[in-house]
């Protein structure tokens, strides 16, 4: 792929300049080894994230939902240029149906579409996910998934209370060892998959109290332990009405390797410390690999005594986002993990400023964004912009970001709750619950047994720049044991184009890369004549992944019942007036009735009036003739067959000389009509008597015409089922809308009805300037409130960022 090559080999460089105390960098084995398969690994599967920005966290049925699409490469986040195809489904949380599928069309990366939440698309939890054919050979974990809420404006349902509980314990490290002090992690989740505070006890088998854990944020906490050698721990949580529950320890390993990490008391370092307990060894050589998103930071090795073994590692030149830290046993064994989040502050600056603190309703309000690096410098950037009424609309608290989603959410596992949060320059807490957050949340991108097999499979599927045509050709239903050459004839309203295909020994085809919005209707049959009525096709439908169920009960968002009440008010409010504008439009008349004779419109290929007989070849009589004589022979009173297929004679009314022979209102001999396909046969006229005399004396013995359905401009050939021929639609890019905001000009008229909108403005495709700003208008509603104002930014070098702001309508 075409970003894995010299924009990797740049982030190598840093790396190499780190600095470690009681570790010595050493150009052995494992070290090439273990960068070699890494790099490798990246170039056999380069990863993907997307990443959608939408208008708002919840909607009613009869909404629309606006996105804006960022698709970049994993590890450097630049702009992806490999897949252009994105696609956007939306997953019913009850059923795991997928109600909605968008194909978005993308252009350096970025795109944007919406999804008309019709009235069959029911109330309830939905996951809106986003996802490159590309990034389908990995788990849905890759995938970019955000929940939502629709409501019903005429049913309003509570959403259900929390109940329930799951609790887990992580070892520092990942795995408890007798003897050594380390510290423990707990993540405690209620049944609706957000975090719950708790507090409780840990016991050992002799029922005594050797540990107490209190929950600091989002039901997450840590604490410190030192099992002890034959001991089974429990763990206990007290209720608030004082019921007590019991949740599995993990279990103590008489030997092995603990890491604890210290990431917190410097800003310009971070400290780990290796303990391990191996029976009968005095010491033993380790190497610990640090990686951030794949690319190697360091890989070095040191020697873990009695007393442990000590790491500094300068933090300054690893990149901003998640390290990965894997200690390795003498064995080359990953045997210990932990992440750590590395966090310089580097992200865009954007700054929202409105023209005004306070705006009167329907009055033209004017945004300035301005978008700096970190070092105050312009950036000329991609950005998306959603403008809400705070009124109907309830923010989600620390709702994922572009930069809280690629630095943080798309390489964990699960859900993250409150993510950007973490990214809050005014909590001051925010470092060590996200440290707390590395030691429960688990590392999606890949697994080490993966990285270090000596072959890697190939990838199962492929980079779509457009979209795929794929299917299988077989011949009397039986798999092929020979390439079949195929022509398509490909049509809409703004492409007509031909192409030939060549299937593999065993039928399948396929046609890559096409860009089209809409559908597109496709001819498909094999190029040579011989055979081709025995061979039948099938083109494979796009079926979209299956998504993991969620347990219900679920709700996905906060909702404040005052805003939500409003919301679904003005929703209800706002649908009536456009039904009311629907039927002003339409007027019920009273019924009348018109006679009248239907006008036959004339065929433009018969010069003849009406025949004398007529045979409308249907696809049985096509199938079982060889000609277009076959069909006739017994059919027509007065006509004689003799003989049949190409050799067949024909005669009327005893006449001594063949008919003469009409294609499409052409003379022709019957070499001609003897080779025609009876299936491109529509009908057969035969006239017998005077009503060949307008073709005088060549129809003394008669006329027969041979009427194709190609011939015929008005038949639709569409809807017959013909051997060897396939015809069908598939669908192509849609066609984004473009977002309607009215305008209340001074000078015009003011419109009367009344304008609530919940979502005011919506601009997916704004770009700043040289100097690093843009501008943009729109009008307020009616509605005396509060307006947000959330934007979202990604920078050519692949730097992400994210801003807001608010202003009163009074």
């Amino acid at each position: 792929m075409p970003w894995t090559n010299n924009t990797v080999k740049k982030c190598l460089i840093p790396a190499f300049l780190l600095l470690l105390t009681g570790f010595q960098w050493l150009d052995d084995d494992f070290t090439q080894r273990i960068a070699a398969r890494l790099s490798n690994y990246r170039t056999v599967f380069p990863q993907e994230k997307a990443y959608l920005h939408l208008d708002k966290p919840y909607y009613v049925t009869g909404d629309t939902l606006w996105f804006k699409s960022y698709l970049v490469e994993g590890s450097l986040h630049l702009a992806d240029s490999a897949s252009n195809l994105l696609y956007v489904d939306l997953i019913e949380h009850r059923t795991g149906k997928n109600v909605a599928l968008r194909r978005v069309q993308l252009s350096g990366g970025i795109g944007h579409g919406e999804i008309v939440l019709a009235d069959s698309i029911g109330q309830g939890a939905y996951t809106i996910r986003a996802y490159t054919n590309w990034m389908r050979n990995f788990s849905e974990d890759y995938f970019f998934q955000k929940d939502i809420y629709l409501f019903d404006p005429e049913t309003v349902s509570e959403p259900a209370a929390a109940g329930g509980l799951d609790l887990k314990f992580f070892p520092e490290g990942g795995q408890l060892v007798a003897g050594v002090n380390t510290r423990v992690a707990f993540k405690a989740l209620a049944d609706n998959g957000l975090g719950q505070d708790v507090n409780g006890f840990i016991l050992n088998k002799s029922n005594d109290t050797v540990a107490f854990y209190t929950s600091s944020h989002l039901g997450m906490g840590r604490f410190a332990f030192e099992p002890k050698s034959g001991e089974v721990y429990r763990a206990f949580v007290k209720a608030k009405d004082g019921q007590v529950s019991r949740f599995d320890f993990p279990k103590v390993m008489e030997s092995g390797y603990t890491m604890v990490v210290d990431n917190l008391s410097s800003p310009l370092k971070m400290r780990v410390i290796v303990y391990g307990v191996l029976p009968g060894k005095s010491e033993s050589l380790i190497h610990i690999v640090g990686h951030a998103r794949g690319i190697v930071a360091f890989v070095a090795k040191g020697k873990v005594t009695s007393k442990g073994l000590m790491l500094n590692l300068p933090t300054t030149g690893l990149p901003d986002g998640i390290t990965h830290l894997t200690l390795f046993d003498e064995q080359n064994k990953p045997v210990s993990e932990r992440l750590v989040f590395i966090n310089h502050d580097r992200n865009l600056k954007v700054s929202i400023s409105p023209g005004k603190t306070a705006y009167k309703p329907r009055e033209k309000a004017e945004i300035e964004i301005s978008v700096t690096d970190s070092a105050g410098k312009p950036v000329e950037t991609n950005l998306s912009v959603a403008v809400t009424d705070a009124g109907q609309i309830l923010q989600q608290p620390y709702d994922e970001t572009i930069a809280s989603y690629l630095l943080l959410s798309s390489d964990l596992k699960g859900f993250i709750e409150q993510p950007s949060y973490y990214f809050d320059p005014n909590k001051t807490e925010k470092k060590i619950h996200m440290d707390m957050l590395m030691m429960t949340q688990g590392w999606s991108r890949f697994l080490w047994e993966d990285v270090l097999t000596d072959s890697l499979a190939a990838p199962q599927r492929f980079v779509e720049q457009g979209i795929t045509l794929e299917g299988e050709v077989k011949r009397n239903n039986k798999k092929l044991s020979e390439k079949v050459m195929l022509s398509m004839y490909l049509s809409n309203d703004s492409l007509n184009t031909f192409l030939t295909a060549e299937t593999d020994p065993n039928g399948r085809f396929g046609v890559y890369n096409l860009v089209f919005t809409d559908s597109l209707k496709i001819r498909l049959q094999g190029m040579n004549k011989k055979g081709n009525a025995s061979l039948s096709f099938r083109l494979d439908p796009f079926a979209a992944p299956k998504a993991t169920l969620v347990k219900a009960p679920f709700s996905p968002v906060t909702v404040d019942a005052k805003q939500l009440l409003e919301y679904l008010k003005r929703a209800e409010q706002d649908q009536e007036i456009a039904r009311k504008i629907r039927e002003s439009r339409e007027r019920l008349l009273q019924e009348v009735t018109i006679k009248g004779k239907k006008e036959v419109q004339r065929d433009s290929r018969k010069i003849y009036g009406s025949a004398d007989a007529s045979i409308k070849v249907t696809n049985q009589m096509a199938s079982a003739g060889r000609s277009i004589l076959d069909i006739l022979a017994g059919r027509v009173a007065g006509v004689q067959v003799v003989g049949s297929g190409i050799n067949a004679s024909v005669y009327i009314r005893g006449n001594r000389g063949e008919p003469l022979f009409v294609l499409d209102g052409m003379p022709v001999d019957k070499d001609m009509i003897s080779s025609l396909n009876t299936f491109d046969v529509e009908s057969i006229d035969v006239l017998k008597g005077p009503g060949a005399a307008i073709f005088g004396s060549r129809g003394g013995n008669g006329v027969i015409s041979i009427l194709t359905k190609r011939g015929n401009e008005n038949y639709d050939y569409s809807q017959d089922i013909v051997p060897g021929v396939l015809v069908s639609k598939i669908a192509g890019f849609n066609v984004p809308k473009e977002f309607y905001a009215p305008k209340y000009e001074v000078s015009k008229q003011q419109s009367t009805t009344p304008d609530y909108r919940s979502t005011l403005f919506w601009a997916p495709m704004l770009r700043t300037n040289k100097d690093g700003k843009v501008k943009f208008e729109y009008f307020n509603t009616d509605a005396v409130t509060n307006i947000d104002i959330r934007a979202d930014a990604l920078s050519l070098s692949g730097t992400p960022g994210s801003g807001k702001a608010t202003y009163a309508v009074d």
